[in-house]
């Protein structure tokens, strides 16, 4: 019975003018909450990085993950609340981000939500985490709108999209091994860089040279789909030999070559795809997208084509709460049902659930 009573809410709230979501968002070492109106204008988003705390284990631990998501999202949703200048009487929605990501982190998201939404009486809403990334550029972008090409890019995904609407894309292509940002961290430890690897590789290869060719058989030519763990080994292969040489390792030069190699597979892909589709609008998501080499690379193409190029604002291109809210509210006009109390946490999902 309650159920029923929470989907006719969800129901009764797609003629409302004005929908107020409040979003959690806690899948990997970001504890996010933010409130979102209409699925485009974010009235606060607060993030609690954890990333100094797992730059001394070189990569994000998922027990110490889950455990600072306890100690932070209370205070995260507290904040989020106070900056929007609303109280929970003024939430219509609860929405909470249940896949993909750290099983552990993202059931602290999950069970609060649940809580919340129990205690508020208020629907809740199971976001998918990547159909957040995509929605981050209606943030960030008020006149965007489907359809268009997105390449997907963060340290659990990397995905060429058909996006044909608000809430229904195909996958174009996508990676049949390492993703785009966890290749950037493994190359980025090899050669003894901090946690995240891509910012460090980012700044690096901008004081060197891509003269370092990295032999390796590309597998995926003439599709569009990628791998990079033959640039990753290609790349380890090359420090070794040469600490083993005790030949001189110029990081700024590997950090240029491997970056130039990567950017260029995604964005000849990409383009690729978007010819052969017939898209004009390339909508570029997820942490990955903030690469300076990407960005450059993209905007100088798109304009040589004459496409249009839509990127987040950097605040949101990594894990955030807002893109959370900017999707829920959009599966919610589309006739998404109230999830129940017996939602759980699932660590992976397909990119269209």
């Amino acid at each position: 019975m309650l159920k029923e009573q929470m989907d006719k809410k969800l129901e009764d709230l797609k003629g409302k003018a004005s929908v107020k979501i409040l979003a959690i968002e806690s899948s990997c070492d970001e504890t996010s909450v933010a409130v979102v109106e209409n699925g485009r204008k974010v009235l606060s988003c607060v993030i609690s990085t954890q990333i100094p705390i797992h730059k001394r284990f070189g990569g994000v631990v998922p027990e110490v993950a889950s455990r600072n998501h306890i100690l932070a999202v209370d205070n995260v949703c507290k904040q989020a609340l106070e900056e929007a200048s609303l109280t929970f009487d003024d939430i219509d929605a609860i929405a909470v981000t249940y896949g993909a990501g750290l099983l552990g982190a993202l059931l602290v998201g999950v069970n609060y939500a649940k809580g919340l939404a129990y205690a508020l009486n208020k629907p809740l809403l199971a976001i998918n985490h990547i159909k957040g990334h995509i929605a981050s550029n209606y943030i960030s972008h008020e006149k965007l709108a489907p359809p268009f090409t997105c390449l997907l890019i963060s340290g659990g995904h990397t995905a060429i999209l058909n996006v044909k609407s608000y809430t229904e894309f195909e996958c174009v292509g996508s990676t049949v091994d390492d993703a785009v940002g966890e290749a950037f961290d493994k190359v980025a430890r090899i050669m003894g860089l901090e946690y995240p690897g891509g910012v460090n590789i980012d700044r690096l290869a901008k004081q060197g040279t891509a003269n370092i060719n990295f032999a390796h058989k590309n597998i995926l030519a003439g599709t569009y789909n990628f791998s990079f763990s033959g640039i990753k080994t290609a790349v380890i292969n090359y420090v070794h030999n040469k600490q083993q040489k005790g030949e001189e390792i110029n990081i700024a030069d590997i950090s240029a070559s491997f970056q130039t190699f990567v950017v260029n597979e995604l964005s000849c892909k990409t383009l690729k795809a978007m010819k052969d589709l017939g898209s004009t609008k390339l909508v570029v998501a997820g942490g990955v997208s903030a690469n300076s080499f990407l960005k450059a690379e993209l905007t100088q193409k798109c304009e040589e084509l004459g496409y249009e190029l839509f990127m987040s604002e950097l605040r949101f291109c990594t894990d955030n709460a807002a893109m959370i809210g900017s999707v829920a509210y959009y599966e919610l006009l589309n006739g998404l049902k109230c999830a129940d109390f017996s939602l759980t946490a699932k660590s992976t999902l397909p990119l269209n659930e």
